[in-house]
Order: C-alpha cells, then structure tokens, then sequence
C-alpha cells in the first residue's frame, strides 16, 4: 500500500501514542522542580527512608513468593499426575481475579481479636486475652503475603506454557545423559522457563508497587501510599510528582534489570517436536503432597476469601442493595464500558499503522505505549492531574473571557480526565492482544486485497476485523474488568460526587466496616471472574490439543 494512502493512520497513532506518554512526561519533569523544599525535608527526616525500606522489601518477598509458588505448581501440573490435576490446571488462575486489597479487608477480619480463627482457639484452649501469641497480619510481612498469593498465577501461566513447549524434549535428553528428575529440573528445564519465569515474576512486582489499598489498609508506608499523602495531606502536588518520579525511576530500574540479566543467553528450544509433559504417575503419598501443594495457594488466594465474601454479603451485606448500590455499580460500568470502546479503538489504531508502516518509529512508539502498564496508578493520576489541570483551568479562562460565564472544570470536573489516566494505565493491554491478533494474519490477504482494488477501510472492514472479532472482544474485557478494579487512580482523580464500586469498598474498609464493603468487593471479584474463565477455557482447549 502507498505510504500516502495510510500517512494519516501513522500520524495519528503518534498522536495518540504522545498523549499517553504525557504524563509519565510530566512526572519526569516535575523532578526538575525544587521549590518544595519543606516538604522534602520534612519527607526526609520522617517517612521517606520508611518509604524506600518497605518497598524493597515488599519487591523481595514478592518476587520470592511468586516464583516459588508459580513455578512449583507449574512444573507439577505439567509433568506429573496427581489427583485433581486436570482441575488445578486452570483452577489455579482463579486468583486474578481476587484484587489484593479485598483480599487483606477479607483475611483481617478472618484473622482479627474477634475474627473465628482467635475466637476458635480461645474457645478450644480456654485461653484470654494476653495468654497466647498471634500473628499480626497488617504488617509488611502480611502484605507480602497477599500479594504472592494473588499474583502467582503470573509466573503460573508463563512458566506452564514454557515447560510444555520446551520441557519434553529436554527432559528425555537429560534422562539418556544420565541426570535424575531433580537435576534435569534444576540443570534443563528451569533455565529454559526463566525468560518466562523473569516476565512473570516481573508483572507481579509492577502490580505490587502499584498498588494502594492493601498497603494503606496494612498501614505500609511505600512510595504510593507517600504519593496520597503528599497530595492530600500535605496539599504539595510538586512533591507528590517527584515520589512519582522516584518510584517511577524504581519501575524503569526494575525493567532495565530484567533485560540486563538475559545478557547474551538465548533460550531456544532446537526440538522439531511439542509433546505434553511426561505425567509421571506420582506415588500415592507424592501425589497427595503435589496435591496439597497445588490446594493451598488457590485455597488462601481465592477459595477462602471468596467463601468469607460470600458469607459476609449474605449475612450482613444486605443493606449495599439499594439506590445506593445501584448508583456506585452504574458509576463503575459506565467508566468501564467508556474506556473499553476508547481503548480498542485507539489500539486498533496503533496495532494497524504498526502493520502498514512497519517502521522503527510507529514501533517505538507503540513500545511508549506499553510503559503505562508498568507505571503505579497513583503515579499516572498524578502525572495526568498536572497538565490537565493546567488546561482546564485554561479552557476555563478563555470560554469566561468570551461568554462571560465560568463554566468550572471542564475536564477534572467530570469523568474525561479519570478516563484518560485509565487509557494510559492499560492501553498497552489490549494494543498487545489486538497486535496479537493481527499477528495471525498472513500478510497475503492484505496484497490479495490490494491487488482487488480494496482501500485502507475496505481491508480492514472487510478482512481484518472479522477475523479480530475475538481479539477485539478479548481486548475490551480485560480493558473492562482492569478499570472495575482499578483503585489509586481512581481514589486521587474522581469527581467529589463520583464513587465507585472500588472505592466504595476502600471506604468502608478503611472505616472497619467490612461487613458493608463484602457487597461491593463481591461484585467485584463477581466481574474478574469473566476474563479467568475465558483464560481457564484457553488451557483445557491446550491441555486437548497437546494430547
């Protein structure tokens, strides 16, 4: 095709591209900002070391937790047969759908003074107040806790995909060398798993330094609970940009790392054939193990805490329905359902002039996009507020200078600029499943098409988008269901007459009214559940084909 004939479709997905990356732009620029010197003396002397101390623990323990629990059950449900194999292999990605933060709500109140698990044992041991110790789990320490137990399955899809694809041949050929099953795990097939080990482990950390409720609700001082309170507490919007900035560069670090420490390594697999893991028979004392194994992180990820929901709603829940509820779920849909029609438009946009030019400048900056899901809501909120602000408080002066009548906040007044901070968090989402789509499609059906006499629209009307109808489709849920659960963004940029179900359960939560926020976490947790299961059909359809 003519580069005339699509120059439009290349301009206009730099455009959009540069607007998503304005506010990691304008993070980075306010470090260049010292007139808050107070603040960061006062940041200095009190919190600010407390910030840095918890956020790398909170990475360590994580990052250990992750690919510890995601590669054990991977390599069992893959290479061996055990009881309830076929059901953990895509049972165990049920927590995704669990945010973390209605997690720690439900498991304080599980694990509280006055929770069943203390009352239990002091009715069974007849113990009081002072007479026993008990772990307190609004600590760091807890907050690793929640965190492994809901992003595992990061490290638990990428690693399962790795060793079916590359752990049958190997293994047999570490067997005829020599080496037993301990060795071929630790010398074969855990070095050919560790890029997809590494991204795994690597999406965990960016959702754990993203996130806001669980650390605020524990009490963890981290860089995004200091980005709130520079904000709200302190009113010193300049310094909560530069802990965006800080914890921004950490991000960047974490990443730049990640490609670092492949070095040179390749990691191909030179095997012609794909077979299905050996299913090695396990003894009965070994398969029960691997079943327990596999049990406990989808018992304390998700089975648990939704049980605990569930009783909760039914219980004490019941005064959430109402025209209240009503209101706080039509909030939460309607931003959803905007977003996700924007997003697949826009990564439509960007994923097809990326086909046509196929040049490195549509391709860099389709890679700008994809840093806005590595980057902490409570630092897109922020880095979206300064300029925005800026222009609305612009649009603002000029239609008064003209009409003579103030029209307030055009943009954060309403729901246009918390809408835009979701775009530029998870656009890159459904730009990577949209270009995955596309993907599939052989480059001869565009010349076919071409040679037809058939323009830019008509291809893409005609060829592509029905063949996209399930990539596109794909790429609006996840859109849908990451904006439901999205809370820091939503926290610092929502209008003062706009809740959400989110935000909703944080206040209630953050009031000790866990019972009332079971309702809405609920139909959270409810709404996540849809993108699992289409991931859990994804996984018996490749458990079918790979026998």
């Amino acid at each position: 095709m003519p580069l005339g004939e699509h120059r439009w479709l290349t301009v206009a997905a730099i455009v959009v591209a540069v607007l998503a990356a304005v506010p990691i732009m304008a993070v980075f620029a306010s470090l260049t900002d010292w007139s808050t010197g107070d603040t960061w003396s006062h940041l200095l002397e009190t919190v600010l070391a407390e910030y840095v101390i918890n956020t790398v623990w909170l990475c360590l323990g994580v990052g250990l937790g992750v690919a510890v629990v995601g590669v054990a059950t991977a390599w069992l449900t893959v290479m061996h047969d055990f009881p309830g194999r076929r059901l953990f292999e895509w049972a165990l990605i049920l927590p995704l759908a669990m945010p973390a933060y209605v997690m720690a709500y439900v498991f304080t109140d599980f694990l509280q003074f006055v929770g069943p698990v203390q009352t239990g044992l002091r009715n069974l041991f007849g113990w009081e107040a002072g007479d026993y110790w008990f772990p307190d789990v609004r600590t760091v320490g807890g907050a690793i806790a929640m965190f492994a137990f809901v992003f595992y399955p990061y490290v638990y899809m990428l690693a399962r995909t790795a060793f079916l694809e590359r752990a049958s041949g190997a293994m047999e050929a570490g067997r005829s060398l020599g080496l037993g099953p301990w060795a071929c795990f630790f010398r074969v097939s855990l070095p050919l798993a560790r890029p997809a080990i590494v991204t795994g482990t690597a999406l965990a950390l960016m959702e754990t330094l993203a996130d806001f409720g669980t650390v605020s609700y524990f009490g963890v001082q981290t860089f995004t609970t200091g980005i709130y309170r520079a904000w709200f507490s302190l009113g010193d919007r300049t310094a909560a940009a530069q802990l965006s900035g800080v914890l921004l560069s950490f991000v960047i670090f974490l990443l730049v790392l990640e490609h670092m420490s492949r070095g040179r390594a390749r990691f191909n697999d030179t095997s012609r054939q794909r077979r299905p893991g050996f299913g090695q028979r396990l003894s009965v004392m070994a398969g029960w193990g691997a079943f327990a194994v596999c049990f406990l992180p989808l018992l304390l990820g998700f089975l648990l805490p939704a049980g605990l929901l569930l009783k909760m709603a039914f219980n004490e829940g019941d005064a959430q329905f109402g025209p209240r509820f009503i209101g706080l779920a039509a909030n939460s849909f309607t931003l959803a359902s905007v977003t996700a029609v924007i997003g697949v438009v826009l990564a439509l946009l960007l994923a097809y002039a990326q086909r046509l030019s196929r040049t490195p400048v549509t391709a860099f900056f389709n890679r700008l996009v994809g840093l806005g899901y590595a980057v902490p809501g409570t630092v897109i909120a922020v880095g979206v507020l300064i300029p925005v602000t800026q222009l609305d408080n612009w649009l603002a002066d000029a239609i008064a200078a003209l009409s003579g009548v103030s029209p307030g906040l055009i943009l954060t007044g309403g729901m246009a600029a918390l809408v835009y901070a979701y775009l530029t968090r998870f656009l890159s989402v459904a730009l990577h499943t949209i270009d995955t789509g596309l993907g599939r499609i052989t480059r001869s059906m565009d010349e076919a098409a071409r040679n037809l006499g058939a323009g830019l629209w008509a291809t893409l009307r005609g060829i592509h988008a029905p063949m996209l109808r399930g990539s596109l489709l794909t790429a609006g849920l996840m859109l849908f269901v990451d904006v439901m659960k999205e809370l820091p963004a939503t926290l610092v940029m929502r209008p003062f007459n706009l809740d959400t179900l989110a935000t909703q359960t944080f206040n209630l939560a953050a009031d000790e009214r866990l019972a009332e926020a079971s309702t809405a976490a609920l139909m959270i947790v409810a709404v996540g559940l849809v993108p699992v299961i289409v991931l859990s059909a994804q996984i018996a359809r490749q458990r079918r084909s790979q026998a």
